[in-house]
């Protein structure tokens, strides 16, 4: 009887009303989604968090419109099931988000029962801590490094935003690494949308195998039907932001996957295509989901399993936990957990142009081919590859720089040329905001090889 009075109460009133209420309760399960997701990954992608630094840190300086929601709600966390409910409305079942294992955590939809998602593997990543560096950790850090970069760190605050870890590989070792009060060498941190840049490697890695072709059609079966002008989109321009569809948000929110558990394959197909493909910049989620869809299609039809965390463990990037939705596709625009040390590991394969220990796992070209200005560019200091931003422009940085970019300040920045890797990671915010322009040319004046 409460629902129906409530739907009459909003159908009488004026639609400009009804548009606020109805989106004040999305943002109410939103937000509760939002807590859900982000305490569970926050607790067991690898290193868990306390959670008072989870609160401060991950539950703050967020997307305005919802942080009040989202403080304004509590979270049960059940450490024996590895699950987090959050409870927003008496008459709706919790948000909830549930670990995985190796796939870190997967929030439910609105409206879902705890345990939808059925039976949680949680299965184990493998351990090679005790591997040398860059598979493990053993002598990982180089010994007079520290020294030639020490001033960078102790003048980190001068760069904007608020800084988690700072890392800086030079020849292939550790020669600087700190971290904040709570954070250490395994502390897994999300990388927003750094995975794009993560995306692009498994891209490259099934083409370097032979099985896809980034210039043919993508392989999405929605957009098969006869008519349809999406068919024509190729992978290689979803990787490069230049799809031409449109959504109905700005292209670097998707909500609906993000804090709704919506699924990847529902929410991102069925857009319609505004411009030509292949013409117009427009930086979006969707387009690297899609691709991603694509490659798994096609590894599918190859009679081979989407297992990303396969590949991330022969590079030792085995506390990098990559989520999915509730029918299991990888949410690879924003959705992964990692630490500094495995983004050095990812950085350490662009710097040697594909080769991991002596063997090819990307292409020979792709290096070139995910830095390369082949389409449409986005405005401001930075160009846009294949999943990767370019430095190429910026003054006092050599111009091979380029790098993963992700929001609240997450980068991973390589310079083939000066054989550096910089990871730094961070909560920022709107109003402090890391300068990495001005970070990279802090390093390379310190490197001053």
């Amino acid at each position: 009887m409460r629902r129906v009075l409530l739907a009459l109460a909003v159908a009488a009133l004026p639609l400009p009303t009804q548009a606020a209420e109805t989106n004040a309760e999305l943002n109410r399960a939103w937000a509760a989604g939002y807590r859900a997701a982000f305490t569970c990954s926050s607790l067991w992608n690898g290193a868990g968090k306390a959670l008072a630094d989870i609160e401060r840190d991950e539950l703050t300086h967020i997307y305005p419109e919802i942080e009040a929601d989202v403080r304004a709600t509590r979270a049960e966390i059940d450490m024996k099931a590895k699950r987090v409910t959050v409870r927003y409305r008496d008459d709706m079942p919790p948000r909830v988000a549930e670990w995985t294992g190796r796939d870190g955590c997967v929030t439910l939809p609105i409206g879902a029962e705890p345990g939808a998602v059925g039976a949680l593997s949680h299965d184990t990543r493998p351990n090679l801590d005790a591997q040398p560096w860059p598979l493990g950790d053993r002598d990982a850090r180089v010994a007079d490094g520290e020294a030639r970069f020490s001033a960078v760190a102790a003048d980190r605050a001068r760069f904007g935003g608020r800084t988690s870890s700072l890392l800086i590989v030079k020849d292939g070792r550790i020669a600087l690494e700190w971290y904040q009060p709570g954070h250490g060498a395994h502390t897994a941190q999300r990388t927003f949308s750094v995975a794009k840049s993560i995306a692009a490697t498994l891209i490259g890695h099934a083409v370097e195998r032979g099985q896809f072709d980034v210039k043919a059609p993508a392989r999405i079966a929605e957009w098969r039907t006869a008519g349809d002008p999406r068919a024509t989109i190729t992978t290689e321009q979803l990787m490069r932001m230049a799809s031409g569809l449109t959504s109905d948000s700005a292209g670097n929110r998707t909500d609906a996957i993000y804090m709704g558990g919506a699924s990847v394959r529902q929410w991102t197909t069925q857009w319609p295509l505004l411009n030509p493909p292949g013409t117009r910049y427009r930086y979006a989620n969707n387009d690297t989901l899609l691709a991603v869809l694509s490659l798994k299609a096609a590894l599918e039809r190859a009679g081979e399993p989407f297992d990303p965390a396969a590949f991330l463990d022969r590079i030792g990037m085995t506390r990098t936990f990559i989520e999915r939705d509730k029918d299991g596709d990888a949410i690879l625009s924003s959705q992964v957990s990692t630490t500094a040390r495995d983004l050095a590991r990812l950085g350490l394969l662009y710097q040697d142009d594909g080769v991991w220990r002596g063997e090819r796992l990307l292409p020979a070209d792709w290096r070139r081919f995910v830095t390369a200005r082949a389409g449409p560019q986005p405005d401001g200091s930075f160009g846009y590859g294949a999943g990767f931003w370019l430095l190429d422009a910026s003054e006092g940085i050599p111009a091979d720089a380029f790098g993963a970019f992700g929001n609240r300040g997450q980068y991973m920045v390589v310079i083939p040329s000066r054989r550096l890797v910089i990871v730094r990671q961070g909560y920022d915010d709107a109003a402090e905001r890391l300068d990495i322009a001005a970070l990279v040319r802090a390093v390379v004046a310190a490197d001053g090889s």
